[in-house]
């Protein structure tokens, strides 16, 4: 596998930050990563150590090295998981609501990572380093729904491609505060970190990344809206951050809804039921879909009746 990359920059990329340019341009690197090799010096600009908030100018020339993978310290756990696809070279597992995707400070067990390595044993990919082998791509801890995991580089490479050209259909469902006015819309609004709040993300034009998201209404109740969503891209909190700022936040959302949370949804009332891809080996068109879990249906039977009780 190939761990160095050159780029060169052109007259549209001058003033782009050197970390933000290189999130885009390399899927498989978040924008934390790429800070770590610029601070580690293993990115370079005209063979020259910079800073992570350097700013592009043109023809200049990037250099990237990604360091072989050190050994992976997480251990492996017997932990279920619901598979609902699996060969030689990926898989696709339904994440249950509360499970954590990949190991982080004070979560260091009981993750997707540490089941996917007690089940894949040796086979999963290693391009998005160290605590994270196989995750092509995420969904948050209180968000249910299907993942597809890498067991493979070339995989998980072309996988990202796909997620990078947008032909990888990724759509959910959630429930919304609100009657959401339109039945169909699109989102076409930049994201990035919270200025103050730095866990959080937000609507920003400053060192944000373009976010875009389609939704189409399938219900309307009381003071809840049943909706369907479709990412065109997938940043941190996406739907989350976006349904928010049009003024509809999701139902249970701690982070970015209303203070009064309804907690017996325990974290936002989104799940990932479908997604769709072509197989990066074999070249087979793959699609799949989940079902609705409890706490989402039990939720829609409640608001349904008109029981919107936030016990």
């Amino acid at each position: 596998m190939n761990n160095n990359y050159t780029f060169e920059t052109h007259e549209n990329m001058v003033g782009v930050r050197l970390d933000v340019f290189l999130a885009n341009e390399m899927e498989s690197q978040s924008r934390s990563s790429i800070q770590k090799l610029i601070e580690d010096g293993n990115i370079l600009v005209n063979n020259k150590v910079i800073a992570k908030n350097y700013k592009l100018r043109k023809n200049d020339s990037i250099s990237v090295n990604i360091p072989e993978l050190s050994e992976l310290e997480v251990t492996a756990e017997d932990i279920p998981l619901d598979i609902v696809y699996e060969d030689n070279d990926l898989l696709v597992v339904n994440k249950p609501k509360g499970m954590v995707v990949h190991p982080a400070a004070g979560n260091y067990n009981g993750t997707m990572v540490n089941a996917l390595m007690h089940h894949c044993k040796d086979s999963l990919s290693g391009i998005n380093g160290v605590i994270r082998p196989g995750i092509v791509h995420r969904i948050d801890k209180n968000t249910s729904g299907l993942l597809i995991v890498a067991k493979n580089d070339k995989a998980h490479i072309g996988l990202s491609e796909q997620i990078k050209e947008h032909s990888f259909l990724r759509e959910y469902e959630a429930v919304v505060y609100g009657n959401v006015k339109n039945d169909s819309g699109t989102i076409d609004l930049p994201i990035g970190r919270h200025k103050l709040e730095r866990k959080k993300m937000c609507v920003t034009q400053e060192n944000s990344r373009n976010a875009i998201t389609h939704y189409e209404v399938i219900a309307r109740y009381q003071d809840f809206t049943h909706i369907r969503l479709r990412l065109e891209t997938g940043r941190t909190h996406q739907i989350r951050v976006h349904m928010a700022y049009i003024g509809y936040p999701i139902a249970g959302d701690d982070v970015y809804g209303p203070k009064k949370v309804i907690k017996a949804l325990n974290g936002q009332c989104l799940h990932a039921k479908t997604i769709g891809f072509i197989h990066p080996i074999t070249k087979e068109q793959l699609y799949f879909s989940s079902e609705l879990p409890n706490y989402f249906k039990s939720f829609i039977d409640k608001i349904k009746k008109g029981n919107n009780n936030e016990g």
